[in-house]
């Protein structure tokens, strides 16, 4: 399988990794050869079977667009682009496309997220629900992509409102703490991120399921799947 891989930070450098290791045929577009997506040429695209996208919320869109378009299916990675979410699953559809968008790629993240779900409902029985998300300096969104999941998987599974903290220190991959706190007790829930390996395997995966459908999908709708 081709896969050209959009972004060549930490974690698209380990997508590219993990591709490589797994057999695939690798090639990588960084963003000053791809401003506005103008790289994405038909010529490129024509030769990739699927494209892994772990750029920044200002690039992703016109990433995503060129993809579409061209019918290649495309695995986003990057968030802080919800807000146009509605319109690019429009477009999926009417271009007969795929897209398989993950806030977090780890495996592990979202089971994480089945287990949030399934104690949501405590906080209709006089339980507050905050959310703390820790990641490194370097990271453009916040809160992150994975706490604004967690909040609102939280948010509808109890109608209740759930607030985010975010702190940005050091070289911190990625943790993600929810507290369910009453008068009588206090239920925590973390996951804690060792490295970016987890989500470029995941990302690669997601990759590799996602060739031959169409539609726009969300990671944790197919994990199980993989």
């Amino acid at each position: 399988m081709k896969i050209l891989v959009l972004g060549r930070g930490k974690t698209g450098a380990l997508v590219a990794e993990v591709a490589k290791e797994r057999g695939h045929e690798v090639r990588s577009l960084a963003s000053q050869d791809n401003q506005d997506g103008r790289g994405l040429t038909a010529e490129l695209l024509k030769e990739i079977d699927a494209v892994v996208d772990f750029t920044n919320p200002h690039a992703v869109i016109a990433n995503i667009i060129r993809c579409v378009e061209s019918g290649v299916p495309i695995v986003v990675g990057t968030t802080g682009w919800l807000q146009h979410t509605e319109k690019v699953r429009e477009l999926v559809k009417e271009r007969k496309s795929a897209l398989l968008y993950g806030s977090n790629f780890s495996v592990g993240m979202n089971f994480f997220f089945k287990a949030v779900q399934a104690m949501a409902p405590i906080l209709k029985n006089k339980y507050r629900g905050n959310i703390v998300e820790r990641h490194h300096v370097h990271k453009k969104d916040s809160p992150s992509g994975t706490a604004v999941t967690l909040q609102k998987i939280l948010e509808e599974g109890s109608g209740q409102k759930v607030e985010v903290a975010s702190v940005r220190e050091g070289e911190t991959v990625g943790m993600h703490l929810v507290m369910l706190d009453s008068a009588h007790d206090t239920i925590l829930l973390t996951h804690d991120a060792k490295s970016r390996l987890g989500f470029a395997e995941g990302a690669v995966r997601g990759a590799e399921w996602i060739i031959g459908k169409t539609g726009f999908y969300e990671f944790p709708e197919i994990v199980d799947q993989l």
